[in-house]
C-alpha cells in the first residue's frame, strides 16, 4: 500500500503534468497517456489515483483554488496579527494573489478559462471553490465596513468578486503582455486602485 506522503507526491506530479498539458492544448485534446508520460508514471497510476481524466481535472481545480484560498487567508491573518487594519489586509491579499499566480501561471490561465464555460461536468465544483476564495475576501470587506474603514454602501459580494477578478486578470495580462514589469510594480498599481488613489487627492 502506498504511503499517504508518497501518494500526495504522485498526485502533485499528476496535477502539474495535467495543468501544463491542458493549458497548452485544451482539455479535450489532452489524453491520460500524455499526462502519465509527462508526470513520469505508468498510465495505471493515473487511474489508481483518479477514476477518470475528468475527475483528475476536477480535483486539480479543487486543489489549486484551495491553495489560493489558503494563501489569501494567511495574508489576512498575518496582517491582523501585526496590527494592520482591514484595508492593509486586502492589500496583503492582493499581493498574495499575485504571488500565487506568478508561481502557478498555467493553473491560473486554466481556472480563468474554465470559469466561463457553462457546459462542463465540473461547473458545480468550480462554483463551490470560487465561492470559497471569494468568501475570504468578503469576510475582510465585511470587517472593514463594520469597523468604519469602508462605506456601508458597498455591495460586499460584488466588490469581493471584483477584487478577485481584478487580481486574476491583471496578473494574466502582466504575464502575457507586460512581463518586463516586476511583481512590485503590479502590486503597487492594484494597491492604488484599492485605496482609491487613482482619482487624485481632491
Amino acid at each position: 500500500m502506498e504511503s499517504s506522503a508518497r501518494r500526495q507526491a504522485t498526485r502533485q506530479k499528476l496535477y502539474e503534468a495535467a495543468v501544463t498539458l491542458i493549458a497548452e492544448q485544451g482539455f479535450s485534446a489532452t489524453t491520460v497517456d500524455e499526462i502519465a508520460e509527462r508526470a513520469g508514471v505508468a498510465k495505471g497510476t493515473v487511474y489508481y489515483n483518479f477514476a477518470s481524466k475528468s475527475v483528475l481535472f476536477e480535483e486539480l481545480l479543487r486543489h489549486g483554488v484551495g491553495l489560493l484560498t489558503a494563501s489569501l487567508r494567511e495574508a489576512s491573518e498575518k496582517t491582523a496579527a501585526s496590527g494592520g487594519n482591514k484595508i492593509d489586509a486586502l492589500d496583503a491579499m492582493i499581493r498574495a494573489g499575485l504571488v500565487f499566480i506568478d508561481r502557478y501561471p498555467a493553473f491560473t490561465q486554466l481556472y480563468v478559462a474554465e470559469l466561463w464555460r457553462t457546459n462542463r461536468a465540473w461547473q458545480s465544483t468550480l462554483a463551490v471553490v470560487r465561492q470559497e476564495a471569494v468568501a475570504v475576501v468578503e469576510d475582510v470587506l465585511r470587517g472593514a465596513v463594520e469597523g468604519g474603514e469602508l462605506s456601508e454602501e458597498i455591495d460586499i459580494p460584488l466588490t469581493a468578486a471584483a477584487l478577485v477578478g481584478m487580481v486574476l486578470v491583471a496578473a494574466l495580462d502582466w504575464q502575457a503582455f507586460q512581463p518586463e514589469r516586476s511583481l512590485d510594480d503590479v502590486h503597487a498599481a492594484l494597491s492604488r486602485l484599492l485605496q482609491g488613489r487613482v482619482t487624485g487627492g481632491r
